[in-house]
């Protein structure tokens, strides 16, 4: 028997596959300990709770005896898979024994699965699919329940989801989050069918500026959907016939109204850099090319939301640290490479204390 076995997913909601590996996991060690992937950020339609509340329904998916031996971890998405893959084995390794014997439960369902392979230390205990069950698909059902309540859009997914997941969702259709994932999700639904006749799937090419000035960062806070009242980087897509500069310099002007002339901005530039991890934007396939402006101690400029932001603001850049959860897309891991600040590390500690050993 291993001393603890380790399942990896987001959980977006739990479902009885996601089930059945887990018992494998408890069949064949100690301790199960199941890694909450997409941590500490803002709900999206993808996903759309939070990892506190995918490890209730997980312990309420399990009889009393076997939720004593299950610790739950949550993980950040770094969009950086090494990086990534370091952090589990680190938040793993306090999670465990020193020199504990461990497996990972898993199967290669798609390219997604990949991750498997990145924890070549680790036993891998293989498990076949466990029928054609899949979150997204009761997620798509769930959120776009329109002339059906939500009880009854989960209807025919209820064989396949654990009778606590089913309640807890009906409870959660009652709460303040699920309009709004609703609104977003219909966006990203008919967003994505305004190209699907493409040949090809389109890659969309985006800017964004990071400035920095007394420390304090300019942000907006977004006037629509998708990521409609989160803060991001004032940004915006390449127009077809402006150069990457002149897209950035020209969104930087119409969500901040920013006076700064474009001189300036130029002796400011510390950085360009590409983000272009498949999976930062739910929107499709999204490049963003991140320019960075440190003005040093100059005069706040004085700023406000236009076109699509609602708001512009100086944030203290002291302040961005705790602020993950309030982001779009990958915006806060943006400003913590551009500023060279790491992200702060995983709470697996405090995570850790939380839980009945």
């Amino acid at each position: 028997m291993y001393d603890a076995a380790v399942l990896i997913g987001r959980f977006q909601p739990v479902h009885n596959g996601h089930l059945a590996l887990l018992r494998e996991a408890l069949a064949q060690a100690r301790q199960a300990v199941v890694v909450v992937g997409s941590a500490f950020q803002a709900r999206t339609p993808k996903n759309p709770f939070t990892w506190q509340e995918r490890a209730q329904m997980l312990r309420a998916a399990l009889p009393e005896p076997e939720r004593a031996r299950l610790t739950v971890l949550p993980m950040r998405d770094y969009y950086d898979e090494p990086r990534w893959a370091e952090a589990v084995r680190q938040a793993v390794a306090q999670a465990t024994p020193a020199r504990a014997r461990l497996a990972l439960v898993g199967h290669f369902k798609d390219s997604s699965s990949g991750y498997l392979r990145a924890f070549p230390g680790w036993d891998l205990i293989r498990m076949e699919r466990q029928g054609a069950i899949d979150a997204t698909a009761i997620r798509d059902a769930y959120l776009g329940a329109s002339a059906s309540t939500p009880e009854a859009a989960l209807a025919p997914w209820a064989p396949h989801i654990p009778a606590a997941t089913r309640a807890w969702l009906e409870q959660f259709a009652h709460t303040a989050h699920y309009p709004a994932l609703q609104e977003e999700w219909r966006m990203l639904r008919a967003y994505r069918d305004s190209w699907a006749c493409a040949p090809y799937p389109p890659v969309f090419v985006t800017v964004d500026a990071l400035l920095r000035c007394q420390g304090r960062v300019l942000l907006i806070r977004r006037a629509h959907a998708p990521g409609k009242g989160l803060w991001a980087l004032p940004g915006g897509f390449v127009e077809p016939h402006d150069t990457l500069w002149q897209s950035c310099l020209r969104e930087l002007a119409e969500e901040t109204h920013c006076p700064l002339p474009e001189e300036r901005l130029r002796q400011a530039l510390r950085a360009v850099r590409v983000f272009d991890h498949p999976e930062r934007s739910q929107r499709g396939r999204v490049i963003t090319h991140a320019y960075f402006f440190d003005l040093d101690n100059d005069a706040l400029p004085e700023v406000r939301g236009g076109d699509d932001a609602a708001h512009a603001q100086w944030v203290a850049q002291e302040q961005l640290a705790g602020m993950e959860d309030q982001f779009h897309d990958d915006h806060w891991h943006i400003i913590g490479q551009l500023l060279g600040q790491p992200a702060a590390s995983t709470p697996a500690a405090d995570a850790l204390q939380r839980q009945t050993p």
